[in-house]
């Protein structure tokens, strides 16, 4: 999608026109109920990009880059301009997203263009940066928390981008180790930092005893926390909290939807909650919440959609980042009941992100064989949440794991990709990617004389995905969760797309 700015004397039949669109098209990529417009207003346009330009009588590079809502240095880069003169029909590829990215061990980013100003954060070697303008010798920079910062050009390489490459975002979770297969994402954090554009630190939960507080899950010292949210914001990445009612005990999701009910009872319980969470966001540094609510009773579905037009106000009012993470639904009608609380067009309304959980179309008890998340079941549900809200809202929640079902015991057992790798390598079988579902499986039978089919993911499932998030115009896609993907995801994703940083 190319961004364009509303110049005076526009109209949007006049901008359809200019692009080659209906205005129908231009209203419903940008949720316009009528065809009035403003001056300085930032449009969608649904065009094929990269998107060329042909140079008008009277065009500046200065003019071109206000109406494309970029800058001149940056159409300059991408041109391979030596000069800022222009000819009237030269075409000139237009930028969509560029990037200030630090080429020094530690770069001050400031209030405003000067060494005499504040700094406000400090970005590490490699750090990708928004660029939203330039003055001087100054590049003005978009950062972690949304706010706006100042850095000098020298310490910088402007990287402009055209769209050739999909721009998206990817939501990386971090969790701590689960037992000896399952690592702590801490390493894959760190070493991908830059390809993140949002990390959830799944590390807190209702306090069961008090449902009106937070409580660590699983504990950990203050100061580790403080470090990892350091570390992401100096690589520019959106730390979020991210706070669920899970795992109080395993096998018991009774308990969940009890904990849970206790905290959205009556206005003053939910009041209590919400304020643990602003002290919990303020206490580590963190840039906004991600709710990860999943199990709760049908009959409290109105008093869970009051807690999060309660707990949005909130945020905004306070400057923190809203995300909420929901289980997967296509349809309105209640028909699964780990779903059917969720009121998509209610979340809608209240958050800045909605983290859809497309896992586990495969994978439940009795579900039988299959993806945890194929092709299919992903277009289904994102174009059901499209009709409650613009896809700028949306991502797409993935699973890096899978499962090894046991066709004659119809058991299934988490693998990691590691793990389904070492499986396959064991019993000497080759990986089939299935077309249909745009999946990595394969099928063996164990020592006992029992078939198996195991169904997980790899670099190549997840570009599918990627892309087809690209096509349906969402933000991109969350990873469940670091630590256990395909190590090859993390190249692909360098070579055939662009990680947007400070999405706001």
């Amino acid at each position: 999608m190319l961004t364009y700015v509303v110049q005076r004397g526009d109209t949007l039949y006049l901008i359809a026109r200019r692009f080659g669109i209906t205005v129908e098209a231009l209203m419903r990529a940008n949720n316009l109920a009528s065809p009035a417009i403003y001056v300085g207003q930032k449009l969608t346009i649904p065009v094929s990009l990269p998107f060329m330009y042909a140079v008008q009588s009277g065009d500046s590079l200065y003019t071109i880059a206000l109406r494309f809502n970029t800058t001149v240095e940056a159409i300059m880069t991408l041109n391979e301009l030596t000069s800022a003169s222009l000819q009237v029909g030269q075409r000139l590829r237009i930028p969509v997203y560029t990037e200030a990215v630090v080429t020094v061990d530690t770069a001050n980013v400031r209030s405003n263009a000067g060494t005499g100003f504040p700094i406000i954060a400090r970005m590490d070697r490699g750090a990708r940066l928004p660029v939203t303008g330039t003055r001087g010798d100054w590049i003005q920079v978009r950062l972690f928390n949304g706010r706006i910062g100042w850095i000098l050009g020298d310490i910088v390489n402007l990287v402009p981008h055209d769209g050739e490459r999909p721009i998206e975002e990817i939501f990386g979770y971090y969790t701590e180790e689960e037992g000896p297969t399952l690592p702590s994402s801490h390493r894959v954090f760190v070493e991908q930092a830059d390809q993140q554009s949002i990390a959830g630190m799944f590390h807190f939960r209702i306090d069961r005893e008090n449902p009106t507080q937070v409580e660590k899950f699983p504990v950990f010292d203050d100061s580790y926390m403080r470090e990892v949210v350091d570390f992401g914001h100096r690589h520019n990445v959106t730390m979020l909290a991210t706070v669920h009612n899970l795992l109080y005990e395993r096998g018991r999701q009774e308990v969940n939807k009890e904990v849970i009910r206790r905290m959205l009872a009556t206005s003053d319980t939910r009041t209590a909650f919400i304020r643990s969470v602003i002290r919990l966001l303020e206490t580590y540094n963190f840039d906004g919440v991600n709710i990860d609510f999943e199990d709760v009773h049908y009959e409290d579905r109105e008093l869970l959609s009051s807690f999060y037009r309660e707990l949005g106000r909130e945020l905004s009012r306070t400057g923190f980042y809203y995300s909420v993470a929901t289980p997967a639904r296509n349809s309105d009608a209640p028909t699964n009941p780990f779903s059917a609380p969720f009121n998509y067009a209610v979340l809608g309304e209240a958050v800045d992100e909605l983290v859809i959980m497309l896992y586990n179309e495969h994978g439940w008890p009795g579900s039988g064989p299959g993806p945890v998340v194929s092709i299919g079941w992903m277009e289904s549900v994102i174009k059901y949440a499209l009709t409650k809200m613009p896809g700028r809202k949306i991502t797409a929640a993935v699973s890096v794991f899978g499962f090894d079902f046991n066709l004659k015991t119809g058991r299934n057992t988490y693998v990691t990709y590691d793990m389904a790798m070492n499986l396959a390598k064991k019993y000497n079988k080759s990986v089939i990617f299935d077309q249909k579902t745009q999946t990595p499986m394969f099928a063996y039978t164990d020592e006992s004389g029992n078939n198996h089919e195991v169904w997980f993911e790899n670099a190549a499932s997840i570009r599918a995905k990627l892309q087809l998030a690209h096509r349906l115009g969402i933000r991109g896609i969350a990873l469940w969760r670091l630590g256990m993907e395909d190590p090859d995801i993390w190249g692909m994703l360098a070579r055939e797309f662009v990680v947007e940083k400070s999405v706001t």
